[in-house]
């Protein structure tokens, strides 16, 4: 029953979400659907077959402009976090963005129907604290397997010949069932930054026991977290994302966040793909890409231990 009703709801859904603001549903008709705000071009919503829903979203998160949303996947551009001068993070992340409905071809071809073109451009207001001018595309899609898809396309479109460098992420906060019963694979051995301060990361894979804040350098392009207690695998596909941000509160650290439960640190994670170490820079003209593809697979288990290796050596 279900999916002969998913399939006849369309597609792609422009529709109004918590205080009014304007949402785009996408559904696929095997029963998985992502939302994506156009407050902030920000996706708050992932879930899977089952109607599971696969990315945290805060109880506490405040959908009232100009707040950014505490949840889903916020989009740090033109700067992550306090490196530079704006606000943390930058401010793509609590502009209106508008749907392109006229977007430059995709260079590669894509099976989802379910997809929608975001485009942001600068204000007179953000040119007043970041002089640039762009374009920002991004293309959310999900596939028919329910993966989710982000590819974000910035073009630098000044006129005076002046270069401009920015640094980026998409800041995703992962849905776990408990947070000291996860375990991330693939950013062993690995450098990462704390605290500007410069570290190699040792031994296996990574648990958490405590607040977690690292950016970790020149990361592979397949990473994953796997949940033990649900069962589940996510895969992390990236590209022109050489960085990989991990973060998780802890106790002390949700107190003090006032849009962030006391207890919501137990059910997130986030895995970051992002660019940050070394800033990008682009001359007039010039595009550059960056692409995550999310996908939930059910954990492989053996003799009671994940195998991880299957899932980020296979395809």
């Amino acid at each position: 029953m279900m999916t002969s009703s998913t399939s006849e709801k369309p597609l792609v859904e422009l529709t109004k979400g918590v205080n009014g603001l304007e949402k785009v549903i996408l559904r696929e008709v095997r029963g998985s659907s992502a939302e994506v705000y156009l407050y902030g071009g920000q996706v708050t919503s992932w879930k899977n077959d089952l109607r599971e829903e696969l990315l945290f979203v805060s109880s506490k998160a405040i959908f009232k402009p100009p707040k950014a949303i505490r949840g889903g996947i916020p989009i740090c551009f033109p700067q992550f976090a306090n490196r530079g001068p704006l606000e943390s993070h930058g401010f793509a992340r609590n502009r209106f963005w508008s749907i392109d409905k006229d977007p430059p071809p995709f260079p590669a071809s894509t099976s989802s129907r379910a997809f929608v073109d975001l485009i942001l451009k600068p204000s007179e207001e953000d040119l007043k604290i970041w002089p640039h001018s762009f374009e920002f595309r991004l293309r959310v899609a999900l596939s028919p397997a329910g993966d989710l898809m982000l590819t974000s396309r910035i073009r630098n479109t000044s006129t005076d010949g002046k270069p401009f460098a920015f640094t980026f992420a998409y800041h995703t906060y992962f849905s776990v069932s408990d947070i000291s019963e996860v375990r991330v694979e693939g950013l062993e051995t690995l450098d990462y930054l704390e605290n500007k301060e410069r570290f190699t990361e040792q031994g296996d894979a990574i648990t958490f026991e405590s607040e977690v804040d690292k950016i970790y350098l020149s990361t592979p392009t397949k990473i994953a977290i796997l949940d033990h207690e649900k069962k589940r695998t996510f895969v992390i596909r990236k590209d022109g994302l050489p960085d990989a941000v991990v973060w998780n509160p802890w106790d002390k650290r949700a107190k003090a966040i006032a849009d962030f439960g006391d207890e919501e640190y137990k059910h997130m994670l986030c895995v970051e793909a992002a660019a940050v170490e070394k800033p990008i820079t682009l001359k007039p003209g010039e595009e550059w890409r960056g692409r995550q593809e999310l996908s939930a697979v059910p954990s492989s288990y053996c003799s009671g231990q994940l195998d991880p290796k299957r899932v980020l050596l296979g395809s």
